[in-house]
């Protein structure tokens, strides 16, 4: 499978690509991927362990003569995001992915690619086998679970790493290196709420919204593209005048994906319906007035529910209205924008994933910031608001950002090599996103770290697609900061 790969170049960093697209490798599903790696580190004659949550290491001696050298260590995740159209269904846990090449870009047929972060994990892979570059001793650290919960680095065991600089290769963007983040935290909320049998004149519908672009809870948040969880809360709100009830509630499947598409059944008088179909035609009209330019293809439509009043209990009248309105109010997008960092986002949320099933409500949110206090304040507004209601919220999986160091010699050596091979200088960035810089950097505070990488674009979403001209670019940046590490150079 992805045989086509083998004909790109770089050829040894889109081989090791390939392995990765044929080799499922969801969050919490790394297992097969790891086996595979190490069996290529044995056959490669590299040693290779693992830190007591199970993140892999794979190491290289330094070149001859280049013992003296400050360790490198290249750093990236093992999993992808696993993100499908409706009408493209796949087996993540099992099955390849099928990639394509259109117009110099490289896509996968109706999923996500992977190039968040397999390409990172691709590089260093072709780095380590490559024998025509001078190195000091190389680390490969590659952790699990970024994309849901970043669990691998916030496990990862301290005094295990050796190297003094680490090169993150999580970025997306040409001519972008990247020295800060921001920190983040899940929010959980969870309820149970009472239910009660449909009335006589009650009819099933389903409402749905679909049509959104999606794509990355940080990166894209300043987009203003749609939240299909708020919006189509919002068209319950409106449609709150028709006395409808919640029967069940589906929308998001990541907490760090900008929900695409969510679904509602209800409960509503059968008198009622023309109305409320009027209502959700204007609302559609108005969404799609309302995000011309990022997401005008939104939909919402109404069609008979899988279960009928007779199979079903509802949300009473007054638990419907209240679990509404906290979601209507519910803080999502752009909270504040940076003063010191100017055009970053330095607060958001993306209301992530939401679902309702048998009158347990559930709710996953993820918080950023640049600044820590902040991202504990728009927690905790989450808690205040859906307390209202008598819901249960909780704050996990917390990380810190990584405060940026604009005068590192790492950077200042990259942004040299930058000039070198490439003929620009690099733009240097702060993200608005979970790299797993700031968590490793809290472990290993001695570290020098930059991150950058190939262009990515729709990473989260099954638009993902990676541009191949900048690939090639990447690769040459990264060998040529390697060697240049090991020769001794001044920065």
């Amino acid at each position: 499978m992805n045989d086509h790969l083998l004909e790109l170049s770089p050829e040894p960093l889109w081989r090791h690509f390939r392995t990765l697209c044929n080799t499922p490798r969801s969050s919490g599903h790394e297992a097969q991927l790891i086996e595979t790696l190490a069996r290529w580190a044995d056959e490669q004659g590299l040693a290779h362990d693992r830190d007591s949550y199970g993140n892999l290491r794979i190491r290289k001696a330094a070149s001859p003569g280049c013992d003296d050298v400050p360790g490198v260590i290249l750093q990236g995740h093992l999993d992808m995001v696993t993100q499908a159209n409706s009408d493209h269904p796949h087996d993540f846990l099992n099955d390849p992915l099928d990639t394509y090449v259109e117009d110099g870009w490289l896509h996968a047929r109706g999923t996500t690619l992977g190039a968040d972060n397999g390409l990172g994990v691709a590089a260093a892979l072709a780095i380590l086998e490559a024998e025509d570059i001078a190195h000091g001793p190389l680390e490969a650290l590659f952790t699990l679970e970024e994309e849901t919960s970043l669990q691998g680095a916030l496990s990862l065991d301290e005094g295990w790493l050796d190297g003094r600089y680490l090169l993150n290769l999580d970025s997306e963007d040409r001519g972008e290196v990247y020295i800060g983040c921001a920190g983040g935290a899940d929010v959980v909320v969870d309820a149970d709420l009472p239910m009660r049998g449909c009335d006589d004149e009650e009819v099933m519908r389903r409402i749905a919204l679909t049509g959104l672009v999606g794509g990355h809870s940080g990166a894209d948040i300043h987009k203003e593209r749609g939240n299909a969880n708020q919006l189509l809360v919002r068209a319950l709100r409106a449609l709150g005048e028709y006395e409808i009830r919640l029967v069940d509630y589906h929308g998001g499947t990541l907490r760090n994906a900008l929900p695409r598409e969510a679904f509602a059944t209800i409960a509503v008088d059968e008198h009622h319906l023309p109305a409320l179909e009027q209502t959700l035609t204007e609302l559609q009209a108005c969404y799609q007035a309302e995000l011309a330019g990022v997401d005008e293809e939104v939909t919402l439509s109404l069609a008979p529910a899988a279960v009928s009043c007779e199979d079903a209990e509802v949300l009473t009248d007054t638990a419907t209205a209240l679990l509404v309105s906290a979601l209507h109010a519910a803080p999502y997008g752009v909270e504040r924008m940076s003063v010191e960092v100017p055009g970053v986002v330095e607060t958001s949320n993306n209301l992530g994933v939401v679902t309702l099933e048998n009158g347990r409500f559930h709710l996953c949110a993820l918080v950023r910031s640049l600044r820590d206090s902040a991202t504990r304040n728009l927690a905790d507004r989450f808690t205040a608001l859906f307390g209202l209601i008598g819901a249960q919220t909780r704050v996990e999986n917390a990380y810190p950002g990584w405060t940026p160091s604009a005068d590192s010699t790492l950077l200042t050596r990259f942004r040299r090599l930058h000039q070198e091979q490439l003929g620009s200088d690099p733009a240097v960035k702060v993200i608005h996103a979970g790299l797993e810089c700031g968590i490793i950097g809290g472990k290993y505070p001695q570290l020098e770290m930059i991150s950058f990488g190939p262009v990515i674009r729709g990473a989260h979403s099954p638009t993902e697609r990676t541009e191949l001209a900048s690939v090639e670019e990447f690769w040459k940046v990264l060998k040529a900061l390697v060697a240049d590490i090991a020769s001794g150079k001044a920065a």
